[in-house]
Order: structure tokens, then sequence, then C-alpha cells
């Protein structure tokens, strides 16, 4: 299988906000990002070079956003991830546009991994 020239790097970002449309406001202004809207729950942000998403499906969590990387084949990345010691916190799951799944590094940071179809 071929590698794409994303797999195994940071892709995307996503943040958990209480107002889709206050977070807009503020990235828009401040820094000029654009947007697209994926439903009242969801917003997809570009800031020209990266995209990353504005979501209410959790509460925010002043720690940081969830980093998400990219993998071609993500059973193996899940099973490269906990051998190398990684926890996994949502197995692999299902969302509009692909699959998921989220782990623990060592430290307790939560981070994901994502594929098309």
């Amino acid at each position: 299988m071929a590698k794409s020239a994303n797999d195994r790097r940071i892709d995307y970002i996503e943040m958990n906000v209480a107002d889709i449309e206050r977070s807009k406001a503020f990235y828009g202004s401040a820094f000029g990002w654009t947007f697209k809207d994926y439903g009242p729950a969801y917003c997809e942000f570009r800031d020209g070079r990266l995209t990353g998403g504005f979501t209410t499906n959790a509460r925010p969590t002043p720690g940081g956003p969830l980093v998400i990387l990219y993998a071609d084949d993500l059973p193996d990345m899940q099973r490269r991830v906990e051998a190398a010691g990684g926890r996994i916190a949502k197995p692999i799951f299902e969302f509009p546009g692909g699959q998921r799944f989220h782990f623990l590094d060592p430290d307790g940071y939560e981070l994901a991994v994502w594929s098309k179809r």
C-alpha cells in the first residue's frame, strides 16, 4: 500500500467551544480565518495552511485543543499506538468523512488519529 503525504503527520486540530458563532467571530476578526459550517454543532476553520474544527459536542477544555493526526491504515496505527505504550481512550469509530480513534500518550495527553473511509 502506497503511503500518502499526510501519513503519520498532524492533520487537524479540533477545539471544543461553547458557542461556534462567537468562536468564528473571534478567530475571523483576529486572524482572518475562514469557515465552513457542517451543521449546528460543527464548523471547520482554515487558517490558510492548516484546517481544524470548532465543535459543541463536548465541553470546552481549557487544557488545549484535540490534536488529530492522519493515518492511511487506521487499525495498524491503533496497534502501533498501543504497542508504543499509548492507551486507547475511544476505539475506532465512524464519523462523517471517515473513521478515527482517540488515545492517551504516556503523559495523559489525548490525541486522535483519523483516516478516510
